[in-house]
């Protein structure tokens, strides 16, 4: 988790951007990046951490509807990025998607928070 710097946004219930609970805390999705807001207009990067919850590991049968077979997760493919350990997974229908081969791991869930 980076220190916390400046940014021009300010991140809250209002803001727009996909709310995520975890470590006890709420973060916002923006442009690929786990925001927390710290006060004062500053944020600090966070990332989804591989646990139990959201492990890291190939899961070659998972099946999902939140989208169809042959789509392809990237910049531009219609689902948010988010930071996961040391790689970035896909937010579909609240789990994380990670790209893999001809394949999507389920990486877990995640807790939105609805405005």
């Amino acid at each position: 988790m980076a220190a916390g710097h400046a940014h021009p946004h300010q991140h809250g219930p209002d803001c727009e951007h996909t709310a995520i609970r975890h470590d006890g805390h709420v973060d916002y999705l923006h442009d690929g990046h786990l925001h927390h807001p710290t006060g004062e207009n500053k944020v600090e990067e966070h990332r989804i951490p591989v646990n139990d919850e959201n492990p890291a590991e190939c899961t070659p049968n998972h099946t999902c509807n939140g989208h169809d077979d042959d789509h392809v997760h990237g910049p531009n493919c219609g689902h948010e990025a988010v930071p996961h350990g040391d790689h970035v997974d896909y937010l579909v229908d609240g789990h994380l998607h990670h790209p893999h081969g001809d394949h999507c791991d389920n990486h877990g869930p995640v807790e939105l928070i609805q405005a």
